[in-house]
């Protein structure tokens, strides 16, 4: 197996013409940045945004860069079971082939609030509205050869923890990161999971990343006093979002890496994407096949990998 090099960067990125990606949340931030690279190596990718007008402008603006392949912009809320499923049906009718599919779109330390169904509202839409959506467009992954799912964790996901007897907030005192930790914990456990019911000999392929300390619009509808100190704070502190893209850009089209990695900044929390070491509990089997049962039974729908 090819040692993965630290020093990676966009260069190393192969053509992707005939490829299809799916980039959730794609009209800002890290989004906006891995749709834009995506594009200009020759991919097709359908940016899954909840706000249209934002994607549209979005779309032109990376159509004004002149890239090899193209973006189409398609309405995708996943703070909604119904619209999840009415975007991943109307995808399954008209698409031949999905090559990546990279679970971006995310909420940090909001107020309390809930999902058109009823969940958390970090725990519905950073979690279990991807867990859904990989769910129905599995069965086309598995069909594309060397397809990959990347979800996008992050290194708040070390003091997440997942409270399996409330984990909608309803027997407890809402906590803003603390629903945003568990948020980012259960990413990397259904990853874990997603990896071993896949298997080693699969084509396709499970793998996590995070930003490190990017600068994006995340966090500017936080609540709390800690959530507008790091929006504001981030220009200072934090590298671009086209560098906190990078570890997700790496996961998505590297071809040398393998399931289960997880890629992040050199030095966790800046540098060039590499291979990180994800928690202790990020790693606990258990926990992982338990969340994943439970997910099932909160989408209603079987996740069609054994």
């Amino acid at each position: 197996m090819k040692k993965l090099d630290d020093r990676w960067s966009e260069d190393l990125i192969p053509h992707l013409g005939g490829k299809t990606a799916i980039v959730t949340g794609a009209n800002s931030g890290l989004g906006f940045e891995i749709s834009k690279v995506l594009a200009h190596h020759g991919a097709r990718v359908v940016m899954a945004c909840r706000d249209s007008s934002k994607a549209d402008a979005a779309a032109e603006k990376i159509m004004r860069t002149n890239p090899e392949g193209e973006v189409v912009v398609k309405h995708l809320d996943l703070s909604s079971l119904d619209s999840v499923t009415r975007f991943s049906s109307n995808f399954l009718k008209t698409e031949g082939g999905l090559h990546m599919l990279i679970n971006n779109a995310g909420l940090m330390a909001i107020n309390e609030n809930r999902t058109a169904d009823g969940f958390e509202m970090q725990f519905g839409v950073n979690y279990l509205g991807h867990f859904a959506l990989t769910s129905i467009l599995m069965p086309l992954l598995l069909s594309t050869p060397q397809s990959r799912v990347v979800s996008i964790s992050s290194s708040a996901h070390k003091f997440g923890r997942m409270e399996f007897d409330d984990l909608m907030y309803e027997k407890r005192r809402y906590s803003r990161w603390g629903a945003y930790g568990q948020s980012k914990l259960a990413i990397l456990l259904f990853i874990l999971e997603l990896n071993r019911r896949l298997g080693p000999q699969s084509s396709t392929k499970a793998l996590a990343a995070h930003p490190g300390v990017a600068h994006t619009k995340l966090g500017q509808n936080g609540g709390g006093i800690l959530a507008l100190g790091f929006y504001l704070s981030a220009p200072l502190i934090a590298h671009s979002a086209y560098q906190g893209a990078l570890p997700a850009l790496r996961a998505a089209a590297d071809p040398h890496v393998q399931g289960g990695q997880y890629f992040g900044p050199h030095h966790s929390l800046w540098g060039s994407p590499a291979i990180n070491a994800p928690s202790a509990r990020a790693g606990n089997s258990e926990d992982a096949r338990r969340l994943w049962a439970i997910s099932e039974e909160l989408i209603g729908m079987r996740f069609p990998v054994l």
